[in-house]
């Protein structure tokens, strides 16, 4: 595929948020809030990893029924807990899991644990000679933290192909994968687009509203925005590269209005 389809596929997924924001809105925030439910008892924190590909399925088949003409109901946030799919979901949930402790482990080897608290005395230093923090920690940190946005989107087509097309938690990372890697320069596109829009949203409200509280309860609910758009955009990259899911014979919405 050509680059510029990754910006093709940003603007899809603001055209689905366009139809229904309410909806979408609400079904973001309902699963940050059972995740921050969930993750609250310790015993239970990991299994919020484990359940993020059947969270995740609730936003997917949201948007494939507003691309279908339908409405959005509460219904939807079961889509991703029902058997026999809740089972594979979980299974491609344990392999998320599995990455992110590696990378964890990787960035408590690699990382100096001083440097958490180093960054935020150097961002309220006014000298910035007194404010210098390690270029190589800060490079390796910067890139561990990169490298969980990486594997988030590399594997952002497993839950869809484990629910979509029935495949088992294996062959769903795998095809993920290698369908992002293929298309790397397009996801390339995706991010940029994506995280320059919402940088320059970020500076406008900083400029606008200044520091203090207003500021940060703006930024914070624009970042949940934006994160909702990206995912609304692998929908119509998962589309674009698998074909549309064959689950309804609704008549279909023009995304580009």
């Amino acid at each position: 595929m050509p680059a510029n389809t990754g910006w093709i596929w940003f603007k899809e997924g603001v055209g689905l948020f366009r139809k229904q924001p309410a909806a979408l809105t609400t079904l973001l925030f309902a699963n940050i809030l059972f995740a921050a439910v969930v993750g609250v008892i310790p015993v239970l924190s990991v299994a919020t990893n484990v359940l993020i590909p059947s969270l995740s399925m609730a936003v997917m088949m949201a948007c494939l029924m507003i691309e279908n003409g339908q409405r959005v109901t509460p219904a939807v946030l079961l889509t991703g807990f029902r058997q026999p799919v809740l089972l594979r979901l979980c299974k491609v949930g344990l392999i998320y899991v599995a990455a992110w402790l590696v990378l964890g482990l990787l960035e408590r080897v690699l990382v100096d644990p001083a440097i958490y608290q180093q960054i935020p005395q150097s961002l309220e230093m006014k000298d910035a000679q007194q404010a210098q923090v390690p270029f190589g920690a800060m490079l390796t940190l910067m890139f561990i933290r990169t490298m969980y946005i990486v594997t988030l989107i590399a594997l952002a087509f497993a839950a869809p192909l484990a629910y979509w097309q029935q495949m088992g938690p294996g062959k769903a990372v795998f095809y993920s994968f290698f369908a992002v890697f293929r298309n790397l320069r397009v996801f390339l596109v995706l991010l940029l687009s994506w995280f320059g829009i919402m940088f320059a949203v970020f500076m406008t409200l900083l400029i606008l509203l200044g520091g203090g509280k207003a500021a940060f309860v703006a930024v914070t609910w624009v970042a949940f925005l934006f994160m909702l758009l990206l995912q609304c955009a692998l929908y119509a990259a998962y589309r674009h590269i698998f074909g549309k899911p064959a689950d309804s014979d609704a008549k279909p919405v023009d995304l580009s209005k």
